[in-house]
């Protein structure tokens, strides 16, 4: 198992899913009720997940974030801008590296087609290491942080290098376990 600690969100108002570096997925779950509180809360789960350190060392590496679905209009739109923006605040507050990929990009890395479904991803990731999850939202940060050590030459598992090389079209921070 890798050292390197990279990991993976698939922000949401609703349902974020989070990849932590040991490879555990969950989905941070919020009420529509709460308001902008949910921002708080998924905020403050994404700080713990970067705190989350047994071995004492530094935080994450590097945290892959997933960008904006194409195509959303209207309140969900605003929603998704207003997850990232806050999340983003506060990796830079605390200089977590992050990079963002495009969803096109991370179903290309994944499984090859970049108009892959939500059940191509889970069965790509089922192919490759036997992996299960409890919904899409997990699945995609999963592949968010596989992508993440992929790039910082570590990779979980191997890919064809077609799948690979869509990583070049992500915009990657120099990060802390990056030599380049």
């Amino acid at each position: 198992m890798t050292t390197l600690r990279v990991l993976g969100l698939d922000l949401s108002m609703t349902a974020t899913g989070i990849c932590l570096p040991d490879g555990t997925t969950r989905t941070i779950k919020t009420n529509q009720k709460h308001g902008d509180r949910r921002l708080q809360y998924i905020v403050n789960e994404v700080g713990l997940a970067l705190a989350d350190d047994p071995w004492g060392g530094d935080a994450c590496e590097l945290v892959v974030l997933e960008e904006a679905p194409p195509g959303l209009k209207g309140p969900a739109i605003k929603a998704i801008h207003m997850v990232h923006g806050a999340v983003r605040l506060r990796l830079v507050d605390f200089d977590t590296p992050f990079a963002v990929v495009n969803p096109t990009v991370l179903k290309a890395y994944a499984t090859g087609s970049t108009s892959a479904d939500k059940t191509a991803m889970a069965m790509a990731a089922y192919k490759r290491t036997g992996r299960e999850f409890g919904d899409d939202n997990q699945c995609d940060a999963w592949w968010l942080r596989a992508a993440g050590l992929d790039w910082l030459g570590h990779p979980e598992f191997s890919l064809p290098a077609a799948q690979r090389d869509r990583l070049t079209k992500a915009t990657w921070p120099v990060a802390k376990g990056n030599p380049s």
